[in-house]
């Protein structure tokens, strides 16, 4: 019987099939989930920041997109996942909220998501499938049994990446 494991906000979690892995309220924050099919080992990495460096400490480094993915990918190899088997996929990094005079790049969401992506190419892993940006949030699940990532939007369809 398949459970729910609840990724929370600066959280990285790996699992393996039959469970669930899920986050929810995903606003700027990025949820980067990464597949291993042959073995259905899976992980998610809740990413509140784009960039760690600009920390004076760095308690927790499940908060920063440079430190969350490096350690994600670490995490899923440990349980036997292969790097040249993973599958990526991302979702978040909502504009929650505009400002007069701004444009899409100066705003959270937007750098979580580019941070998210240099990070994974730095490990040679390229993104599968999205859902990024808009101004609502989202909440994710991920099926480690099947690999299929569902991003529930509200007032809107289900997206399956």
């Amino acid at each position: 019987m398949p459970k729910s494991i609840r990724v929370g906000m600066s959280e990285i979690v790996v699992a393996e099939a039959p469970d669930i892995l899920v986050t929810i309220g995903l606003g700027s924050c990025i949820g980067v989930c990464v597949y291993d099919p042959v073995i259905k080992v899976g992980g998610m990495a809740h990413i509140m920041l784009p960039d760690s460096t600009a920390a004076k400490e760095v308690t927790n480094r499940g908060k920063f997109a440079d430190t969350a993915i490096p350690d994600l990918v670490e995490l899923m190899q440990k349980k036997g996942a292969i790097k040249q088997r993973m599958l990526v996929k991302k979702a978040g990094g909502a504009q929650m909220f505009a400002y007069p005079g701004t444009n899409s790049q100066t705003h959270i969401g937007y750098r979580n998501a580019v941070a998210a992506e240099k990070a994974l190419e730095a490990l040679g892993l390229k993104v599968s499938g999205k859902s990024i940006g808009g101004h609502s949030g989202r909440s994710i699940y991920m099926d480690l049994a099947t690999g299929v990532i569902r991003v529930k939007t509200l007032n809107s369809p289900e997206i399956i990446l």
